[in-house]
């Protein structure tokens, strides 16, 4: 029913499109030569189409700078094959205070931005006078001189352009233009519906914090055939409503590398997650997961079904983990989520070293992170399933790079409060799942190995309730044990092939 939705609302696009005036930028006064700053003209034209109830705004060939636009209802800005828009590089363009994204909506209905053409924050440019109104001192900014990870200075994101914020609009069409070059996320829908993003290309790794795609709070969306390729998370879904939640939503047939990970619900988290199709997504070169599901601000997660993702060079598989970061009492919910035929590789190193503006590192020595999923105690992860599963690890553990000793599994910190990342919980005496605080789990046809030799305990379930293992595989691992079940209860374990045999490669606690 979400795919006949999405279909007709594509149809209606279609036929409102035909039937819109057309409104030609040059003839407003616009100059596609890469200098002339035509803001006001790009404005008027959008204007001028919202005054006749709705029409096109085309973009011709050539290289228009601008500085802030808004889109109206009704209103379709079209680029053309070769039409570049083009983000001032002046930061006053953008407020003297807080930065305005440059295409922005607020409150409208039936807008789209489709096309051929391009739109270009002008990221490398635009940092440089960034840098520089903050060396005057006519920018106001607190971090950028403090340490952060990236060994880089880093202005507030406030400082810094989004290319397109669209707030509590309904109808919204983003299809075919490639984006790039941007300093903060690419794009920000908050609180959108009825929203289809589709065979778009975005290129942004100009700098830090650039999402490819975020949907925060949005309803009835769909992303579909998009290629990214970003210095921060790939698709990222958040909430910060607690009244509110992302709602019905289909993400299909993307491509993405990312310096972060590339699908990913959180890290804001105060509403929810619900009802969230996944399907046919390529991930490569990205440093962090693969998929993150992650709800630490009181949010309810759940009805979430993921299928056929295939990554390679790729950090970290499977991600969950409730927590609990948020001030009041609202605990966070994982629940009902399904995870089926996927396929991860995942290095002894960095996926994205030396890659333009790559994720920081991790600051202590650490083996190979293994797949986690996590909840809290008393609050625990519940009905997942994760089918036709195959993770292959490149191992190599050395421990006298890292060691945490087996014994010690029930001291391993929960850090219910920290940021949520695959890596929260430090050296972890296991290399391919670790399943702790979670209720009715199920893993069916798994198969994980290692390419090198890894001294630590290949999967750890650790208080857990209702525990289904069916056809799983552990080919390359003679640790003992293979499977450590601590606090385990009511549990259903058939056809497991390990490396050594069943009473010797389980141990129960």
């Amino acid at each position: 029913m979400k795919k006949i939705a999405i279909l007709l609302l594509l149809s209606m696009y279609a036929l409102s499109i035909s039937a819109q005036q057309s409104f030609n930028i040059k003839d407003f006064g616009a100059k596609g030569d890469g200098s002339t700053s035509n803001t006001v003209f790009i404005q008027s034209a959008i204007d001028k189409a919202a005054t006749v109830g709705g029409g096109k705004v085309i973009m011709p060939a050539g290289r228009f700078i601008t500085g802030v636009i808004h889109l109206k209802t009704n209103v379709t800005l079209s680029l053309e094959m070769n039409a570049v828009l083009m983000g001032s590089a002046k930061r006053i363009d953008y407020g003297p205070h807080d930065a305005s994204a440059l295409i922005v909506a607020k409150d409208q209905k039936n807008i789209s931005i489709v096309g051929k053409g391009t739109i270009d924050g002008q990221g490398y440019e635009l940092i440089k006078d960034i840098y520089r109104m903050l060396n005057d001192g006519t920018l106001e900014d607190k971090e950028w001189k403090t340490y952060n990870p990236w060994h880089q200075m880093r202005p507030e994101e406030r400082n810094r352009p989004k290319l397109i914020e669209f707030t509590n609009c309904q109808g919204v069409q983003i299809k075919n233009i490639t984006i790039k070059d941007g300093l903060c996320w690419t794009q920000d829908y908050r609180n959108c519906s009825n929203l289809v993003i589709d065979s778009i290309t975005v290129n942004n790794r100009s700098f830090l914090n650039s999402d490819g795609i975020d949907l925060v709070d949005c309803k009835n969306a769909q992303v579909s055939n998009c290629n990214m390729n970003v210095a921060d998370d790939g698709v990222c879904l958040k909430s910060v409503d607690r009244n509110s939640s992302c709602e019905n939503i289909v993400i299909t047939n993307c491509k993405i590398r990312s310096s972060a990970s590339a699908l990913k619900f959180g890290t804001s988290s105060w509403g929810g997650f619900k009802n969230i199709t996944v399907n046919h997504l390529e991930i490569f070169d990205t440093y962090r997961s693969a998929i993150a599901l992650e709800v630490v601000d009181g949010g309810v997660m759940e009805n979430i079904d993921i299928r056929n993702i295939k990554a390679t060079n790729t950090g970290n598989a499977i991600f969950m983990k409730i927590g609990h970061r948020n001030k009041d009492s609202a605990i966070s919910t994982i629940r009902h989520v399904y995870i089926g035929n996927v396929s991860v590789q995942v290095p002894q190193g960095k996926p994205d070293k030396g890659l333009e503006m790559e994720g920081p590192e991790v600051l202590y020595p650490h083996n190979v992170f293994p797949s986690s999923i996590v909840g809290l105690p008393d609050h625990p992860i519940e009905d997942v399933v994760l089918e036709n599963i195959e993770i292959q690890y490149e191992g190599g553990a050395n421990r006298d790079t890292a060691y945490f000793p087996l014994k010690d599994v029930t001291k391993i910190p929960e850090n219910n409060s920290d940021y949520p990342e695959f890596s929260m919980f430090g050296e972890l005496p296991v290399w391919g799942f670790y399943v702790r605080h979670a209720k009715n789990i199920t893993m069916k046809n798994l198969t994980i190995s290692y390419t090198k030799p890894d001294f630590r305990t290949p999967m750890i379930f650790d208080d857990v309730t209702n525990l289904t293992l069916n056809k799983i595989q552990i080919p390359t691992s003679n640790s003992l044990p293979v499977i450590l079940l601590n606090g385990v209860s009511n549990k259903h374990i058939h056809n497991i092939k390990l490396a050594v045999t069943n009473k010797q490669g389980i141990e129960i606690r």
